[in-house]
């Protein structure tokens, strides 16, 4: 008998601002809505396939958050704000956003969505030209997209059987805002099922419930960064090591608490965050109390030394290495460890949503049959144990009818097959182990950590986890309440997730986003103590994206009259540019206290740089609202210049560390002026800036409490090359 062990992993990282209340990405509701009850409520139909479901925290408890109608989500808002009300930024994002869907599978399902999805066009666009595109959708365009897209996300097995599902999907087209009332009820339904699903599920033994750390990291890299050598020697490092094995017990000890919880009792197994494994783990997770663990076949092949063959149809030579438990000795820790066919879990991920449902699942069987043949012929007659590892949930939208028929047949042919057994991963990992003294640390992908920390970007971003993690040891005098939030904002930023996404080898829509949720986490570790926010915390660290605006450069010398006017239109002709909507990107927020910065232009002579600011209103006024307006340099560091009113006059502030006590607006070779506009005139000796070398800078608006309430740009400063003696006559030859 093949025994055949079946892991479905589900999980998506945390996406909520813990300060804000918002999540900030939708995938959370809609793979709960698609793809994680329906999962579960399908093994009614096969009630004597067994499974196990690894879900992990972060996922869980904000499926709670939308299941109990608390969670904040600008996609969940704007799709149930009637459309006639959507403002126009509003109509934009909807247009650029609620076409995230698999094109044949989802949006082609309907054939209106597929009409509005042709009319929208491009994938991408800038800010302007998604507004252009809404402005050609109508008030019930925009209505019918609304419903659409989340109608795309119902579950299959729904649009089977509940009529309301049917009802609209048979509508179809020209829907009424009490149609989105609907399945907004429909939704919330769903989403109240989905944990009491997996409960009863693993209540009447058909399924195992095992978990990964709370926020889904590396566990080896939160152990010591420098694991990595061990695969890469020679690679660049962080600046700063991370080495916080207390936080990696953390996250496993928050996460056997969020089970029993949710399910009554303890896992048993854990699903190690992608599958990465190292000798400093083990003991953690056995004293936290896991009896079992799984990993990928080529960290086995690397631990033991040998190759893990396969034959031209991709069978094992030698099965019999890779299809049984081991158990994994660190110190005097053990722990039992199940290794994942890559190949077979891949088929299923990744290969067989092109093929007809029957034939992919009798192929899968087939092979399963002959792998377990060949190693009863090789162990003279032993029972194989596959452990068939993979996700659970973003496969689906690239199948037929969300994967639903494949499962079916799969399940279908595993009940009935002779020869084959499904089974939990305890109930895998039970009889002999062999052992292994140590484990060679690595992940699912290629036995190593090079994803998650191999690029520059990742290891920017480890370098600022590890100095938001020292600043919190580091700051003993915030109070309890504080330091118990900022933590769990550096426990989010250790996922796994942020460090995918760095780097040329994944990319996706939502990168930005992603990028932008990473440094969020930290600021607001910094924020929550009463720290400074570190400036490379506002700048993207995504090394190979372009700059989230263009900005023109300056052509021309420049020699405007400081008064914070615009004295004629010459005087700022020929000056770089950068547009404050182009600035603000995406991930800007709109809000009340915006001052609508319309633009900065930037220019110099030969002696000093120039800045202008713009405002949708003259600067004056925000002054005069108590607001502060700033020119930060980030290169050089430590060097500012604030414009604010002090009884009704101007009070300039500048700070640069050669200044008496840093700071003083008369110690400076700086001129700054307020009216219309802000205007700042500061020499390049001030800025121990030499021609050739690159300046930078941000703008930024305070409220009169000192809270930053704006920063142009929004991703990467403004960066000026200081010009050599032959700028102008380059540029008049140009």
């Amino acid at each position: 008998m093949t025994r055949v062990a079946l892991l479905w992993h589900m999980h998506q990282p945390f996406y909520e601002d813990l300060v804000t209340g918002e999540h900030i990405l939708p995938w959370v509701r809609l793979h709960a809505l698609k793809d994680y009850f329906g999962m579960a409520a399908l093994l009614r139909e096969f009630p004597r396939v067994r499974a196990t479901f690894n879900l992990v925290p972060s996922l869980l408890v904000q499926i709670e958050a939308f299941a109990e109608n608390r969670a904040r989500d600008h996609h969940l808002e704007l799709g149930l704000k009637p459309a006639a009300a959507l403002t126009e930024p509003e109509g934009a994002f909807v247009v650029e956003h609620f076409f995230h869907a698999h094109r044949e599978h989802m949006i082609g399902a309907f054939s209106r969505y597929a009409e509005l999805f042709h009319r929208r066009g491009s994938d991408s666009g800038s800010p302007e030209h998604w507004r252009a595109v809404a402005a050609r959708f109508s008030p019930d365009d925009l209505r019918d997209l609304q419903v659409l897209h989340k109608l795309a996300w119902v579950d299959p097995m729904y649009r089977e059987h509940d009529s309301r599902v049917q009802a609209l999907a048979a509508k179809g087209t020209g829907f009424a805002e009490e149609d989105k009332a609907v399945l907004r009820e429909v939704e919330l339904e769903i989403l109240g099922k989905v944990i009491p699903e997996y409960r009863e599920a693993a209540s009447r033994g058909q399924v195992e419930l095992s978990t990964s750390p709370f926020y889904h990291p590396i566990l080896p890299l939160l152990c010591d960064t420098d694991v990595y050598l061990a695969t890469h020697p020679a690679s660049p490092m962080p600046r700063r090591r991370f080495q916080h094995p207390e936080d990696a017990d953390a996250q496993l000890r928050r996460a056997i608490a969020c089970h029993r919880r949710l399910f009554g009792q303890s896992p048993a197994g854990l699903w190690p965050s992608e599958g990465s494994v190292s000798n400093a783990m083990v003991p953690l997770a056995a004293a936290a109390g896991f009896g079992w663990m799984a990993s990928d076949e080529l960290v086995l092949s690397r631990t033991l030394g040998v190759e893990l063959r396969r034959d031209d149809q991709g069978h094992l030579v030698e099965p019999e290495i890779l299809y049984a438990p081991r158990a994994v000795r660190s110190g005097s820790t053990s722990i039992a460890c199940l290794f994942r066919d890559h190949l077979l879990s891949d088929l299923i991920g990744f290969t067989y949503a092109g093929w007809p449902a029957e034939a992919a699942a009798s192929d899968f069987c087939a092979r399963l049959l002959e792998a377990g043949r060949r190693y009863e012929a090789r162990t003279g007659g032993g029972e194989a144990t596959i452990p068939i590892i993979l996700d659970g949930e973003n496969a689906w939208e690239h199948f037929p009818g969300g994967g639903r028929p494949f499962l079916r047949a799969l399940y279908g042919r595993l009940e009935r097959t002779p020869g084959l057994t499904t089974v939990t991963c305890t109930e895998a990992c039970a009889g002999v182990r062999p052992p292994l003294d140590g484990i060679f640390p690595g992940s699912w992908i290629d036995a190593n950590f090079y994803i998650w920390i191999g690029h520059a970007d990742d290891r920017t971003a480890w370098t600022q986890l590890a100095d938001a993690r020292r600043a919190l040891d580091q700051t003993p005098d915030a109070s309890e309440s504080a330091r118990s939030k900022a933590y769990e904002e550096a426990l989010i930023a250790e996922g796994s997730d942020w460090f995918w996404w760095y780097g040329d080898d994944h990319t996706s829509a939502q990168d930005a986003a992603f990028d932008d949720l990473f440094r969020r986490h930290l600021r607001n570790v910094y924020g929550l103590l009463g720290l400074p926010i570190p400036d490379d915390l506002f700048v993207t660290n995504i090394s190979t994206a372009a700059a989230s605006a263009q900005h023109v450069e300056p052509t021309v010398f420049l020699r405007p009259t400081i008064d914070g006017e615009e004295t004629n239109y010459f005087e700022w002709l020929g000056a770089g540019v950068l547009e404050g909507r182009e600035a603000s990107g995406a991930m800007q927020a709109v809000s009340p206290q915006a001052a609508g910065i319309r633009r900065v232009l930037f220019g110099f002579d030969a002696e000093r740089l120039y800045v202008r600011v713009d405002g949708a209103r003259p600067l004056v006024e925000l002054l005069g609202d108590g607001s502060a307006v700033t020119v930060k340099f980030l290169d050089p560091a430590g060097v500012s210049f604030t414009a604010r009113q002090v009884s009704g006059h101007l009070a300039p502030d500048f700070e640069h560390p050669e200044a008496p006590d840093g700071r003083g607006a008369g110690s400076i070779d700086a001129t700054l002026a307020v009216g219309s506009v802000l205007e700042l005139a500061v020499r390049f000796a001030a800025l121990r800036a030499q021609p050739g070398r690159e300046v930078s800078f941000v703008v930024l608006v305070t409220d009169a409490a000192g809270v930053e309430r704006e920063r142009y740009p929004v991703n990467r400063p403004i960066e000026v090359r200081i010009p050599e003696v032959d700028f102008e006559a380059r540029h008049w030859d140009a």
